[in-house]
């Protein structure tokens, strides 16, 4: 019987296929589900009407005992119905988008229909294999139908994408074949130019983002950059640096594979130089572990990028040295020392000249012996008289030799001072440790000179005061290091060092039960066992009356001292590593001028805060405290110092600069291994550390009373 028309049969094929090809395959599915279904449930039945299979029973309970599917059959049909609701909601929202034009409607469909079908097909064991043929045999040709008028539709899919531009297509020929060869250098996976992974990654990063183009070649020549950046290495030696650390490669007559070589190890020698030219040659902890210093190196794409961008490369690299007045001092030293100046005259040896009240010594050598001394006196005048002979003792205490007052052979040593290559490699020594310092140090800051034992406030690039300190004992160093000053405690107490209770104060506790009360200390036990030793504010605090606060992890600080007649010696190494100021009321005074002005701090207002209650006093701006090791400095008058070298810092700096060199790690990630190594080393089970810093836990001001008497820290018994 002949079908009646509907709505959409006078359609062209295709179009009727196209809008109703989801409904269809969803209908479809859900049709055949369905059916298998209910043809099961009709041939039981039918095996029921004519007693085939188990026997008939009348009542409801038994018909549906007799009808019901076991587990396994049932879970089957639980899962394809699921299946079934799922991809008809996929195709419903297939056949959404193709009504709004989405050329991939279609196609998603008929595939999530096919997995569906074949899903089905898997999941059945008996009647599936009969269903799913026929569900693919119907479902086979619609994609050769779908797939017929998109080309009509959209043809620019079936147009093939256009080809990616040539990055070099820019470049000169010949600056094209280098850069070929350098982007084959930088793919390779050995590596035989650059210091480490980051500085390899960062030069191809740099050559990527400028389509490989040479930096130092134009057209396959060397270009002005080249050369000037070559001149500025070979002439390394003027900041103190050894030229054979920086080999400079010759471009002329080379063929594309060798100037790309060429070209990168440049560069890499370029990163070398201002890399030693900022931050050192080598990290400061081959010269010793009592340091901490920022060294901070430059950023390898930094250096590349000031260098690509300056109009003068040479100029631009020397941006990388350290700008403070001490370096570019001993730099402008050096090349004198290295000209053709002549040397300064030296004391011969002689007989030995002493004081003779009565009738003194004559001798040749008597004027030139005052000008090393800085006194005066007439040319004529030989005499070895008693000015004379007092100036040398006193020279002779400040060089820990024999305080005689004659001039023997070791003085005379002593005061010609070391050969002038010695004298060079001081200053050399001296260079290299001002590259580990912070660079940019504001208006206002302190330098603390250890062998010096001086400290200066600078403000404003103009030194406004300076004063005498003690410093370390030579097996009790003060550090080196730079900080923010942070306060001022006006009477503070001193809590004894751990190092200083168990090293020194139990043993002496041990042979005199009286000596801390004699000495004005108290002495409490720790809830864990430990001793906790203090002394409260007073006139004989270990600390004096004032305390400067720049907390680091060295636990180290300066402060007054009851021990005045310290100051009067010429070498001053008598503390346990803290810094002894002369006047610390004035040094307070210039501080809080600096850093509070507008509050009239003076020393005498200082001074009437003297008492028995701590008081701390910030310090809002920021003011460097920069505790330095020069034993070679150009002074005011421009003449080259040298001191003695204390703790033998200069003398390891100079083995290092000679046998050492090695990356060095910006200032965050070290920080970032010493805590590593620090969470490594912490014992098992041990108590997580209180919110403080080591700082407030030593001093105990984290928490005070409002009153002037000290109380002992938390977790302390009587």
């Amino acid at each position: 019987m002949a079908r009646p028309l509907q709505a959409g049969d006078n359609e062209p094929k295709s179009t009727q296929f196209s809008r109703n090809q989801t409904k269809f395959s969803r209908n479809h599915l859900l049709g055949c589900l369905d059916g298998r279904i209910h043809v099961r449930f009709r041939t039981r039945m039918a095996q029921m009407d004519l007693n085939v299979g188990p026997p008939r029973n009348t009542g409801p309970r038994e018909l549906w005992e007799s009808v019901r599917m076991n587990g396994p059959r049932l879970e089957r049909i639980l899962a394809s119905t699921a299946l079934a609701l799922v991809l008809a909601a996929l195709m419903s929202a297939s056949a959404t988008a193709q009504e709004v034009g989405a050329p991939t409607a279609a196609t998603s469909s008929e595939t999530a229909a096919a997995a569906g079908a074949a899903a089905l097909g898997t999941s059945e064991a008996s009647p599936a294999p009969s269903a799913a043929p026929a569900a693919a045999s119907e479902a086979t040709p619609a994609p050769k139908d779908a797939a017929a008028p998109a080309p009509a539709a959209n043809p620019a899919v079936a147009s093939e994408p256009a080809a990616a531009p040539d990055p070099l297509a820019t470049l000169d020929p010949a600056d094209r074949a280098v850069a070929e060869k350098i982007r084959d250098l930088l793919a390779a996976k050995t590596d035989t130019i650059f210091a480490s992974k980051r500085e390899r990654a960062t030069v191809e990063a740099f050559y990527q983002n400028r389509q490989l183009a040479p930096l130092w070649l134009d057209k396959g020549v060397e270009n002005a950059r080249a050369r000037a950046v070559i001149a500025r290495l070979k002439g390394a030696d003027a900041d103190g640096l050894d030229v054979t650390d920086y080999k400079t490669p010759t471009f002329a007559g080379l063929s594309a594979d060798a100037l790309a070589e060429a070209e990168l190890k440049l560069t890499q020698t370029v990163l070398t130089y201002a890399r030693h030219l900022q931050s050192g040659r080598f990290p400061y902890t081959r010269v010793s572990n009592n340091i901490e210093l920022p060294q901070d190196p430059p950023d390898p794409a930094q250096i590349l990028a000031k260098i690509a961008g300056a109009a003068d490369a040479a100029t631009a690299l020397d941006d990388f040295s350290p700008p403070h007045e001490g370096y570019r001092k001993l730099k402008a030293m050096l090349a004198q020392m290295r000209g053709k100046a002549p040397a300064a005259k030296e004391i011969a040896e002689g007989q030995l000249l002493k004081l003779n009240a009565k009738a003194p010594m004559e001798d040749p050598r008597v004027p030139l012996l005052r000008d090393k001394l800085g006194l005066t006196g007439d040319a004529s005048d030989l005499r070895y008289d008693a000015k004379l002979a007092e100036a040398v003792k006193k020279f002779q205490r400040a060089n820990e030799l024999p305080a005689t007052g004659n001039l023997d052979s070791k003085t005379i040593k002593e005061l010609n001072g070391p050969p002038r290559d010695k004298q060079i490699d001081a200053v050399i020594s001296n260079m290299e440790r001002w590259r580990w310092y912070p660079r940019d140090l504001g208006k206002a800051y302190v330098v603390v000179n250890l062998p010096d034992f001086t400290l200066r406030v600078v403000h404003n690039d103009a030194q406004v005061w300076s004063t005498r300190i003690v410093i370390g004992k030579t097996d009790m160093p003060t550090p080196l290091l730079s900080e923010t000053m942070k306060y001022i405690t006006i009477n503070p107490t001193w809590n004894v060092p751990p190092s200083i209770v168990y090293n020194e104060y139990m043993p002496a506790l041990q042979r005199d039960p009286t000596v801390l009360e004699r000495q004005g200390l108290k002495l409490v036990y720790n809830r864990d066992g430990s001793v906790h030793i203090y002394q409260p504010p007073g006139e004989a605090n270990a600390l004096g009356r004032i305390r400067f606060n720049f907390p680091n992890r060295f636990l180290v600080y300066q402060h007054d001292t009851p021990d005045k007649y310290m100051f009067a010696h010429d070498v001053r190494a008598y503390s346990h590593g803290c810094m002894r100021v002369q006047d610390p009321a004035k040094y307070a005074e210039v501080l809080l001028d600096i850093a509070r002005p507008n509050e009239n701090w003076t020393a005498d207002k200082i001074k009437r805060m003297f008492g028995t209650g701590e008081q701390d006093i910030q310090l809002p701006a920021q003011i460097w405290l920069l505790l330095t090791y020069q034993n070679a400095f150009v002074d005011d008058a421009g003449q080259l110092q040298i001191r003695r070298d204390i703790y033998n810092v200069d003398s390891r700096t100079l083995a290092a600069i000679k046998s050492e060199r090695g990356m060095i790690e910006p200032m965050q990630e070290r920080k970032r291994e010493q805590e590593a190594v620090s969470t490594s080393q912490r014992r098992p089970g041990a108590a997580a550390p209180r919110n403080v810093s080591f700082f407030e836990a030593l001093f105990g001001f984290g928490s005070r009373p409002p009153q002037g008497r000290p109380v002992p820290p938390r977790g302390i018994t009587r």
